[in-house]
């Protein structure tokens, strides 16, 4: 147990004023912990602290909440709190929620009652609860005692904080009180404003209305002031700025008002006509919240409540509505997926809205919507004017509101479908000049005629919405479905009857768009037949000769019609949405046709050489139809590659062929691939993919890389291999690596298990003369390791590391790239199953930093370096200070270099600093170390010191390399090890050095070393600067020009 002498001392150190907050939060801590480990009991500390808990003394109650009997009284509510999940038992909860009750009306002493009634108010009932009549209690001695208006702020939140939890927690013990319980609650939260608070006050109302949820409670009396309360404070104007409320946003408190308005219906006849004053209001945000509240209202209130605000509502909504839309829409290929929400907040709440109402009462908003003028005049309007464009903007915005209500309301249910089809689809077909089919399933029409009459573009728009609506409705309701297989329903019965002559009529509109050359007409036109084609089921509105016509018109536009780009692109995008329709609703009778005329037929432009459709666009179809589809997607895929295959054979003699190759890799990795990770299953077509292209190069052998590479077709290669690789499981990498490797092993122009046994100077020369074919496998297996996972297993590592560096000196970024990503990727220790050809990131690091096979120098010795030897006497050595040799090798190594630098550093290896170094070496050098000992011409001096000073840029530009993100390597897509913040961690280490390095060395040398600070420190330029112009440098004012450019 505790020794007394110990608990009085946390007490005095709790309440001394003296103490500071640290010490006193110590002292808290201090007797919560042994009350936890009953190191004490709770009755013992009461007992401790009754002098001061109990004092009547006038000179100690004078001295205020810093003194002892207010501050004690809230260390005991406080060590309340910490102890919530401790039991106690029902006598000493009585007990001290009984204290604590009294000490409510004592203002000094509030902050620690509240403080300790909610700390017992909220214990759960494993622990110990207080019981009901005590919650009652507590409940009368804050009605009675606390004026919570006059009160700071803290305490204001902590008596609301009490009463939430008294309702939410004992509301059979606190509805008792009835009149008074509400009574105290209008005084307690009337006029509140601050944010914290009004979040509380708002949900105490909300929680006290389903106390009360008869209409004849006690509620019914107090519901008008109740709401007078809430409505002053809608809409919320959130203008606090403060930081302690920051964590209330204006959103947060306008939804829990929100909540407290629709909390009883008994608010309806207050606060329906408040919403719809607020929507007219000029203010967005008031309009918005008007919406989402009004929304909230309707389904919590019920439709009997609702019914007397009907005629009200829809006036303000039309209103809404009109005023909100876009003015004129939008003729896209996007638009054809079906009417999205508009952009426009107002109008999207405001139709969502329209749809619960309809729902709501049917019958009365159907009857609105039907005999509105402002509808009817839109429909007289549209027979004035045969073409969209014809149509006064301010009708268009107008048009457009009409065919998005009509859209909403025929989706809103069957039976309000139905009745849009009766009113008015019937109206639209008389305006078009559309008759039905006869007694015997035909027309009474001549097509002939119909072609070549133009159709009106405004009553094709509405009939577009509403045939949407229902076939939007019929996909996404299965009891709707169930429920009309066995009843003839009026729209089912109105839409086949004048489905052949709509489907002539979206056809004239197409074909006299061709002519007029008109966006809507085409659009118009292109969207109606989309929709025909794409009823599901049983409700399919056309044959399947119609649906094949159809298909044969899209399909002629993409072959012919090219040259107009919305028409083609309108095209494209309906037999995209028809595929997707019929693999989406399993539409197994239309399948076979979409796959012969369109699959086939598209399929067929990436093998047709001489043909007018540009190759890019033939792509952009195949891949569009693809992606609409798995089974599509196979198809395409196959047809890609076979196209791959077949030239890639007459890659090095055919221009055509190369462009052919580019533009199908490109479109592989571009679409295919991005589409194939998204789905699964399809993990063998990369794969697949991968080892058939390694297969055609191992059954070639006249690949130039020198000559198909300039048109760009090994490195669209590379990009799709990577990309394939990289999206492929562990098990399917190392299938293609072994095979890539089997190609390389095999094809390379001198062994890989030599590459160790060579010396540098013979290594250099067997690189210089490989073969192109050589390059381009070499290339390939490259971007295979770039994109590996760290586990793939990559064979012979220590010849496949000692080839990438012989092949980076030759200037192969690829070589490089691929060396860092190993660098990254490599184990740190030997696991089982290694062989003696493969090694861990140290022995790769040893023959990257020890074989001295970085400079090309005809002075050195031809032995190879021991491995002993450190790295600063190494050939990195040579590298910095051999500025004699060919300055090419060495750029190409400091590239090199940073490519493995950044490997390193992504992972967090500490050999990256010996990396960082020989950059920082090269930039140190003088400049003249090439030229000092030589008696030659000042042009040839200057020849030097150029190819010199290249150099030392490279150096520079190296630290780009190092931090810069790139999209090639080294990134989590090709399954990089990427240490958190390693970035930061590089420039909190190389930015000492930096600095100092600036401002010791000579100008020359500076300027460069300059150049790759500016580089690492974009964020620090202008203190740069300073120490630039701190040195003297008369350069410093054209870098600083430069830099600030």
């Amino acid at each position: 147990m505790a020794e007394p002498i110990q608990l009085s001392r946390y007490i005095e150190s709790f309440v001394d004023s003296s103490r500071s907050p640290t010490q006193q939060a110590a002292s808290l801590e201090a007797i919560a912990s042994l009350l936890k480990n009953n190191q004490l009991t709770i009755e013992t500390l009461v007992r401790e602290m009754e002098g001061y808990l109990t004092t009547v003394d006038n000179i100690i109650r004078a001295r205020g909440t810093k003194i002892q009997l207010v501050v004690s009284i809230l260390l005991l509510g406080e060590v309340l709190v910490r102890l919530a999940s401790k039991p106690l038992g029902d006598a000493t909860i009585h007990s001290l929620i009984g204290f604590f009750t009294d000490r409510l009306a004592d203002w000094r002493a509030l902050r620690g009652a509240l403080v300790g009634c909610l700390a017992l108010m909220r214990r759960k009932s494993s622990g110990g609860m207080v019981s009901g009549s005590d919650a009652k209690a507590v409940a009368e001695s804050y009605l009675q005692n606390l004026q919570v208006q006059s009160l700071g702020q803290f305490e204001r939140k902590l008596s609301f904080e009490l009463m939430e939890c008294l309702l939410e927690r004992y509301p059979n013990a606190v509805a008792s009180l009835g009149d008074t319980l509400i009574y105290g609650i209008c005084e307690s939260v009337d006029g509140e404003k601050d944010p914290h608070c009004l979040m509380l006050t708002f949900h105490i109302i909300e929680v006290l209305s389903r106390l009360f949820p008869d209409p004849s409670d006690a509620l019914a009396g107090f519901a008008h002031e109740l709401f007078e309360i809430l409505g002053c404070y809608f809409p919320i104007h959130f203008t606090h700025q403060k930081d302690e409320d920051m964590t209330i946003k204006r959103d947060d408190l306008a939804r829990a008002l929100m909540l407290a308005f629709s909390s009883t219906p008994l608010f309806e006849p207050y606060a329906i006509p408040l919403l719809l004053e607020k929507l007219s209001s000029s203010l967005p945000s008031a309009k918005l919240d008007s919406l989402r509240y009004l929304t909230d209202c309707t389904m919590k209130y019920g439709a009997d409540r609702m019914a007397k605000h009907i005629e009200a509502i829809w006036s303000s909504l039309k209103e809404a509505i009109f005023i909100s839309l876009d003015s004129v829409l939008l003729f896209t290929p996007e638009s054809l997926e079906g009417p999205d929400l508009p952009k426009n907040e107002i109008a999207a709440e405001a139709l969502s809205l329209l749809q619960k109402l309809i729902v709501q009462n049917t019958k009365l908003f159907l009857d609105l919507i039907v005999g509105d003028e402002d509808i009817s005049m839109i429909f007289n309007t549209i027979s004035n004017y045969k073409n969209y464009h014809e149509i006064p903007l301010e009708r268009k915005q107008r048009l457009n509101a009409v065919g998005r209500i009509l859209f909403t309301t025929a989706k809103a249910s069957q039976v309000s479908c139905n009745r849009v089809f009766e009113c008015f689809f019937s109206r639209l077909m008389d305006i078009l000049g559309l008759s039905a089919r006869n007694s015997s399933g035909q027309p009474y029409f001549d097509e002939s005629i119909l072609i070549s009459k133009r159709c009106n573009h405004g009553a094709l728009y509405l009939s577009i919405e509403i045939l949407s609506a229902c076939r939007d409705m019929i996909a996404s309701s299965e009891t709707i479905l169930a429920a009309t297989s066995h009843t003839e329903e009026t729209w089912k019965y109105l839409l086949q009857s004048f489905s052949p002559a709509l489907t002539m009529g979206f056809c004239s509109a197409f074909i006299c768009s061709s002519e007029g050359t008109h966006d809507a007409a085409t659009y118009i036109g292109v969207k109606g037949l989309l929709i025909l084609a794409t009823f599901p089921g049983g409700y399919s509105l056309i044959s399947k000769t119609v649906f094949e016509k159809i298909l044969v018109m899209f399909v002629s536009i993409i072959n012919e019609e090219y040259s107009k780009r919305l028409s083609w692109k309108l095209a494209l995008k309906a037999l995209g949405e028809i595929g997707s329709f019929i693999e989406r609703y399993h539409e197994s009778e239309k399948e076979p046709s979409y796959m012969d005329i369109v699959v086939e037929k598209i399929l067929s432009l990436a093998f047709v050489g001489d043909f007018g459709i540009p190759f890019p666009l033939r792509l952009e179809a195949l891949s569009d139809i693809g992606t609409s589809g798995r089974s599509y997607m196979l198809k395409v895929v196959q047809g890609l590659e076979e196209a791959i295959y077949a030239n890639l054979y007459e890659v090095h003699g055919s221009t055509s062929s190369a462009e052919i190759v580019t533009h199908i890799l490109k479109c592989y990795s571009d679409k295919v691939i991005p589409w194939v990770h998204c789905e699964k299953g399809f993990e063998e077509v990369l794969l697949q993919f991968a080892i058939n292209i390694w297969n055609q190069i191992e059954n070639s052998t006249h690949f130039n890389a020198s000559q198909t590479n300039k048109k760009g077709v090994l490195d669209v290669m590379m990009k799709a291999m990577k990309l394939a690789v990289a999206n492929c499981s562990e098990e399917k990498q190392n299938i293609i690596v072994q095979k890539s490797y089997n190609i390389l092993s095999s094809s390379i122009s001198f062994p890989l298990e030599e590459l160790l046994l060579q010396e540098r100077f013979q290594i250099a020369q067997e690189v210089d003369n490989s073969s192109s074919r050589d390059e381009w496998i070499l290339s390939l297996f490259a971007a295979v390791t770039i994109a590996v996972h760290p586990q793939t297993h990559i064979p012979n590592t220590r010849s496949i590391v000692s080839l990438f560096m012989t092949t980076l000196l030759k200037g192969n970024v690829v070589a490089a790239q691929a060396l860092g990503s190993m660098v990254n990727k490599l184990d740190l220790k030997s696991t089982r199953g290694q062989t003696s050809s493969d090694c861990t990131l140290e022995e790769a690091m040893d023959i990257i930093l020890n074989l001295s096979l970085w400079i090309f120098d005809t002075n050195s010795s031809s032995s190879i370096q021991s491995k002993t030897i450190s790295v600063h006497d190494t050939g990195l050595n040579d590298l910095s200070n051999g500025v004699g040799s060919c300055n090419s090798l060495q750029i190409h190594a400091i590239l090199g270099l940073a490519w493995i630098g950044k490997g390193l550093l992504m992972r967090g290896h500490e050999k990256v600093n010996d990396i960082t170094m020989v950059f920082l070496r090269c930039l140190q050098s003088s400049g003249r170390a090439g030229i000092s000992h030589q008696e030659k011409s000042i042009s040839e001096n200057n020849y030097k010191l150029d190819l010199h000073n290249s150099v030392m840029k490279t150096a520079a530009d190296a630290f780009q390399i190092l931090i810069g993100d790139c999209e090639q390597c080294l990134n989590r897509e090709f399954h990089a090890i990427i240490r958190p913040l390693y970035k930061q961690r590089f420039f909190s280490t190389i930015m000492p050095v930096l600095q100092s390095l600036v401002m010791k060395l000579e100008p020359l040398s500076r300027l460069w070393l300059f150049l790759g600070y500016i580089i690492l420190f974009e964020k620090v330029l202008y203190f740069t600067c300073q120490i630039f112009f701190n040195v003297g440098n008369s350069n410093a004012t054209g870098w600083f020009i430069c830099i600030k450019q």
